[in-house]
């Protein structure tokens, strides 16, 4: 599904020039679930706006089910970004006085779906990502932290993209709460999805079956996950 192969990316001041990147390479299957872990300047979030298609690498190749797309214009990454990938970030992004429901049919309004079908795709999406159905018509103002983040990855579900890409989802939750979330991801993992979690805790990455190491901008360990921590608590 995903192929990076020699990745650099350089960015400029003036005269200096940083590379944060320095030749990056690994491959990504089908239904994989994968943690990318580094610490804070490590280059695992320059490598998430690649992977997402939010950036472009300046040297190197990212392929996406085939196509590379290391070079390709901002409306054609717009268009792979709103067709193949769904976003989970650490700050929610919901709006909170807009209902569960329209906070995840958002999307769905902006591709010109009939009022009926986008609300069927939201609630099947919030089902999925363990939201119960009598809390869709309540305000995300209402809600929990770890709510509002499960409503966060339904909206990210609605579009049924090939792939989830979840920058540091736990971030802002307890750490009983963040557990829950993180069952979120095993269980869509378990359901087909390739799930990619960039995080700068291990213990988030331990919950992945393969985990890739970033730093100084360097892949410096891919190593699948012998002892995988798995969640079973309902949510």
């Amino acid at each position: 599904m995903i192929e990076v192969k020699n990745v650099t990316k350089d960015y400029t001041n003036g005269n200096d020039v940083a590379r944060i990147l320095k030749g990056v390479s690994f491959q990504v299957q089908k239904g994989e679930f994968i943690a990318i872990m580094g610490p804070s300047g490590s280059g695992k979030s320059t490598l998430m706006h690649i992977l997402g298609a939010l950036d472009t690498p300046t040297d190197g190749t990212y392929s996406l089910d085939g196509k590379d797309i290391s070079a390709l214009p901002e409306d054609e990454l717009a268009r792979i970004r709103k067709a193949k990938i769904g976003f989970v970030f650490q700050a929610f992004h919901l709006l909170p006085r807009a209902t569960v429901l329209r906070n995840v049919a958002l999307p769905l309004l902006y591709a010109g779906m009939d009022r009926a079908d986008r609300e069927g795709r939201a609630k099947e999406a919030l089902l999925a990502a363990g939201l119960e159905e009598e809390r869709h018509l309540h305000l995300t103002s209402q809600l929990s932290g770890g709510q509002m983040q499960r409503v966060a990855i339904a909206r990210a579900l609605v579009n049924d993209p090939a792939i989830v890409l979840a920058d540091e989802p736990t971030g802002n939750l307890d750490s009983k709460t963040g557990d829950l979330v993180l069952g979120t991801f095993q269980r869509l993992h378990a359901q087909g999805r390739t799930v990619i979690l960039i995080t700068h805790e291990p213990y988030v990455a331990e919950h992945a079956e393969r985990i890739l190491v970033i730093r100084d901008g360097e892949l410096v360990e891919d190593k699948k996950n012998a002892h995988r921590r798995m969640q079973t608590d309902a949510i």
